[in-house]
């Protein structure tokens, strides 16, 4: 494993294939989360601690448990659990800690379990073979491209809520405008590369 590998796994992560804006994965606390700043920077780093734990314990269990006992089926099954109980150790903590952001969250933070961008990340882990530390580096930087899209997500509606355009756009239309905009300028990421 070298220093390009790495940098290649996060910057795939963070930019060319964002999991939002590219694999399209975890669209609901995307579109939900981002009236505020402060509520999509506070789901972007549960979603950092939950993707980037949950990448680690589950590369252990797959290859320490399901590999050797020849349950490899079971994996998202497994993996889905990791995740149930990581997102309930984040509620419990954001619940004691930073009640405000609890309350802002919603219903968007138990849901960090079925988002599928943080079950897509074990999985692709799973998928590309990465080693240990390959994999939380994937999920690390995964959850940071997903921070980065909501915030920056955010930061234009916070904009656009004061901007002049027709009212047929009024709501969510502007909102999908907004993210597709942002998903072009992503695009422009593709033909990056690192060598």
């Amino acid at each position: 494993m070298s220093l390009n590998t790495i940098v290649a796994i996060s910057l795939g992560a963070i930019l060319t294939n964002n999991f939002i804006f590219s694999q399209f994965l975890g669209c609901c606390p995307f579109l939900g989360c981002s009236d505020r700043t402060d509520t999509a920077a506070g789901m972007g780093l549960a979603v950092i601690f939950v993707m980037g734990l949950a990448s680690a314990i589950c590369w252990v269990i797959d290859q320490y448990i399901l590999i050797p006992l020849k349950l490899a089926f079971l994996e998202t099954l497994a993996f889905i659990l990791v995740i149930a109980a990581l997102v309930q150790f984040v509620e419990m903590f954001l619940k004691k800690t930073v009640p405000s952001l609890y309350k802002a969250l919603g219903i968007y933070l138990p849901l960090i379990t079925t988002n599928c961008a943080v079950l897509g990340v074990v999985l692709l882990n799973v998928q590309n073979d990465y080693n240990f530390i390959e994999s939380v580096v994937y999920g690390i930087t995964g959850g940071i491209g997903f921070m980065l899209a909501i915030v920056l997500f955010a930061s234009v509606r916070e904009r656009v809520q004061f901007s002049d355009y027709p009212e047929c756009f009024e709501g969510f239309p502007i909102c999908l405008v907004s993210a597709g905009l942002l998903a072009l300028a992503f695009m422009g990421f593709s033909g990056m590369s690192i060598m």
